[in-house]
């Protein structure tokens, strides 16, 4: 990872625009995510949408050797689905999709859970509890709070409804570069850990299993799934530190996020 690195109000200004238009990737493709949609269907709809009418550079293609712009992660699939002409979604799946969009020279990183068609109350329930991990973890960030405070608010919000916290893989720095320092746990215990400062900028992306937290990755090295096959859910934001609390620059103009949560 790069070395850590803190915004000055120009990066920021500049990250908040990547932010913006990413958020637009996904409203445009929210009209267009349905049961007999490939997941490569996705992945060329967003491609044009960044490339041709957002005049952007979608920042995952070409990294790590990686030839897609994004992650379709469907059902048991943790994180780093690749997309697939083959594979079809129908009627009770649900599925992450995860797009990185760089503009004037910095990176905007978000996700979205899609449910397909009328699903089951137990995948809902799994998708709107790891949406309210992540804004558990997101209230938690502001100037002198650790990292430490970010992980234990999600870690204790999913496990307390049942679920467990994918540990192998974490949120990031974000900025020039997709991966910088520091690296967002999510769990942890509260007082632990990096000290927030105004400046900061990084993603939350809660990877939250509906059984047990074991993961295995396929053979074709990439994509993680669960061990015991059942579920797992994701959203992703990418979060500023402000000398008041936090500001999510990846916020979608239709996303009505939670303002206080139930626990």
């Amino acid at each position: 990872m790069s070395e850590l690195t803190l915004k000055s109000e120009q990066e920021l200004r500049l990250m908040r625009e990547a932010g913006r238009l990413l958020g637009l990737v996904f409203s445009h493709l929210d009209q267009q995510i349905a049961p007999g949609v490939s997941t490569m269907a996705i992945n060329e709809w967003a491609e044009c949408y960044i490339v041709d009418q957002l005049k952007a550079r979608p920042a995952s293609k070409g990294q790590y050797d990686y030839q897609y712009v994004l992650n379709a992660s469907v059902n048991h699939v943790v994180c780093h689905g690749i997309p697939s002409e083959k594979q079809i979604l129908k009627t009770g799946d649900i599925v992450n999709v995860d797009i990185t969009l760089e503009k004037d020279g910095f990176i905007a990183d978000s996700s979205k859970m899609y449910l397909i068609g009328d699903v089951t109350p137990y995948a809902k329930r799994l998708v709107d509890k790891t949406y309210e991990a992540m804004w558990q973890g997101i209230h938690a960030v502001k100037p002198g709070a650790t990292l430490g405070d970010v992980g234990y608010a999600i870690q204790q919000y999913a496990e307390k409804h049942g679920y467990s916290v994918v540990r192998e893989y974490c949120g990031h720095g974000i900025g020039r570069e997709m991966h910088e320092e520091p690296q967002v746990l999510h769990y942890g215990k509260r007082g632990r850990g990096l000290a927030l400062k105004e400046g900061m900028v990084f993603t939350i992306e809660p990877m939250i299993n509906q059984g047990r937290a074991k993961i295995k990755t396929k053979r074709d090295g990439w994509t993680v799934v669960t061990s015991d096959k059942k579920l797992s859910a994701q959203w992703e934001h990418t979060v500023a530190v402000t000398s008041s609390g936090f500001e999510v620059l990846t916020l979608r103009d239709n996303e009505r996020p939670p303002t206080e949560i139930n626990q």
